[in-house]
């Protein structure tokens, strides 16, 4: 079998083009979708730590309601008027 003498050469120019398109091309568009992971990832983290913080509050309000709904020697009126005049941050 005869192999032409100009293969050689154009297989080793190819292999290092592709060598140069995947370090020009390739390396930073994987680059980029690692970041938009890593971004992602925040924004995720960051939601559960408000779901977290909204969750305490109402576990909070939950727990003055069963007190509250337990208790039958305090005035009730007042213990609920004095919930209302309290200032929490409206429920998203």
């Amino acid at each position: 079998m005869h192999i032409n003498p100009l293969i050689i050469p154009i297989l080793g120019m190819s292999i290092g083009l592709i060598a140069v398109i995947g370090k020009v091309f390739i390396r930073p568009w994987f680059r980029l979708q690692e970041r938009k992971m890593e971004m992602e990832a925040k924004m995720v983290a960051e939601k559960a730590a408000q779901y977290a913080a909204q969750t305490e509050r109402l576990e909070q309000r939950v727990r003055v309601l069963e007190r509250i709904a337990t208790d039958t020697g305090n005035d009730l009126s007042d213990q609920i008027e004095s919930l209302r005049d309290r200032r929490d941050p409206p429920l998203n």
